[in-house]
């Protein structure tokens, strides 16, 4: 009986963390360019209770683990915004952006302009070009993204294109290794570096919407609390068998 409590309360312990992960999911279901994440688990084998006494060797008792979360790197829905700043990036690349804290990189494409004319993301972080911040003159208009991030602009009264910048899109050989930063921002993990990436295009005028299936993730977070209370009501079922043994045990025949 105290294995049964012992697997059941591993199993708690991985669904309640399996549940956080759900919900951050459905939290940002309407982030934009957000790679929903999933829950790893394993199998953990140790010995059961065992003394010297024992005649051989216990049987190996199978305790759940979780092993930790991957991101789903499934491109999103795209949709159109009409904001001809918007970029959506058709393939496995990032932004770059300068960051408080250093470079950082997001597929967040929703972007606007500062107060200096840098192209920045919603938080105000600096979009970053193969020549550093993307910078607009305050007669610029009729923008113009082209697919592999070249920004021209018609500046003032000209009849000329004039280009601004190329946006950088980068790639990492292993996107698991990026580390989540807050406000929708990736940080390079040990070991990884950005590489530039030529084959990745971009579509202006589009964002691309989270990868979240709401209608799945809703489905799991169901399941995982069933799941939660079934376990719940065996371990009380075991915990009752168990009070009743010692009540039995210690009754005292007259």
């Amino acid at each position: 009986m105290e294995n049964a409590l012992l697997i059941g309360l591993s199993r708690q312990t991985t669904l309640e963390r399996q549940l956080g992960v759900i919900a951050n999911n459905i939290a940002n279901v309407n982030t934009t360019g957000y790679k929903a994440d999933q829950s790893l688990f394993e199998e953990f084998l140790t010995s059961g209770a065992h003394e010297d006494n024992f005649v051989g060797s216990d049987r190996k008792v199978s305790y759940v683990q979780d092993r930790g979360t991957y991101r789903d790197l499934s491109q999103g829905p795209l949709q159109q915004t009409g904001n001809p700043l918007d970029v959506a990036i058709d393939g496995d690349a990032y932004l770059a952006v300068q960051a408080a804290g250093g470079e950082r990189y997001t597929r967040d494409g929703n972007l606007q302009l500062n107060g200096q004319g840098q192209l920045t993301t919603v938080g105000g972080d600096v979009v970053l070009g193969n020549a550093g911040p993307i910078i607009f003159q305050p007669t610029d208009h009729d923008i113009n993204i082209s697919p592999d991030g070249t920004i021209t602009v018609v500046e003032g009264n000209a009849h000329t294109d004039s280009i601004r910048g190329k946006l950088r899109l980068v790639s990492f050989t292993d996107g698991q290794s990026l580390q989540k930063q807050g406000n929708n921002l990736y940080t390079a993990g040990d070991g990884a570096a950005a590489q530039p990436d030529l084959k990745a295009t971009v579509r202006q005028g589009y964002v691309e919407k989270s990868n979240v299936n709401s209608v799945a993730e809703m489905s799991r977070m169901i399941e995982v609390s069933r799941t939660y209370s079934q376990i719940a009501n065996m371990l009380q079922q075991q915990s009752d068998l168990h009070k009743n043994a010692i009540n039995q045990l210690a009754e005292i025949p007259t």
